[in-house]
């Protein structure tokens, strides 16, 4: 059996608040992603229940005529509950350290086990082609678990939107960008 799973990250946002709408060029980059997914054939959709994760696969999502399924799993990691000056140098160590926790934030290793989860949902589920719809951080460490040496300077190249595709076929994955 194989199966493809396409990981997308959001398009540009105003924000980082789950309720943060895409900008015009989020709007525009989410037409594109319509183009690129063309292509294959995708048969079922899960995304973050932020607007911004939901609004960057929805024009695709309505030429399709498919649902998108909301699952709480793919959304941002919270770091802390916290706001710290040197957020970014946190969050750094959280890629070394995967046990690292702040007050009120999520390990690395348990927003890691939280997104492979989805994925092992999907292997065992009848779809064959799955795009799931998240966001930055939580994409990289879904990709740690597949790339070890997947860390801190990898997230920080990442694109809005980017995308991998993630291939199981009779247990074995491989992952690639394609965007």
């Amino acid at each position: 059996m194989n199966k493809s799973i396409f990981v997308v990250r959001h398009c540009k946002a105003v924000g980082q608040q789950p309720e943060a709408q895409l900008t015009e060029e989020g709007i525009n980059q989410s037409l594109s992603l319509v183009r690129f997914f063309s292509k294959y054939n995708i048969d079922r959709i899960i995304s973050s229940p932020f607007t911004r994760a939901i609004q960057s696969i929805n024009p695709y999502a309505k030429k399709r005529n498919i649902n998108i399924e909301i699952d709480n799993r793919l959304a941002e990691r919270t770091l802390s509950n916290q706001s710290y000056h040197d957020w970014m140098e946190k969050l750094k160590k959280t890629f070394t350290d995967m046990d690292l926790k702040y007050d009120g934030g999520e390990s690395s290793r348990e927003a890691q086990a939280r997104i492979k989860d989805v994925i092992d949902d999907i292997i065992t589920s009848s779809f064959s082609n799955t795009i799931i719809v998240t966001h930055g951080n939580l994409m990289a460490l879904l990709l740690k678990n597949y790339i070890p040496e997947y860390g801190f300077n990898n997230w920080m190249a990442l694109r809005n939107p980017d995308v991998y595709h993630i291939r199981w076929n009779d247990g074995k994955y491989t992952v690639e960008c394609i965007w």
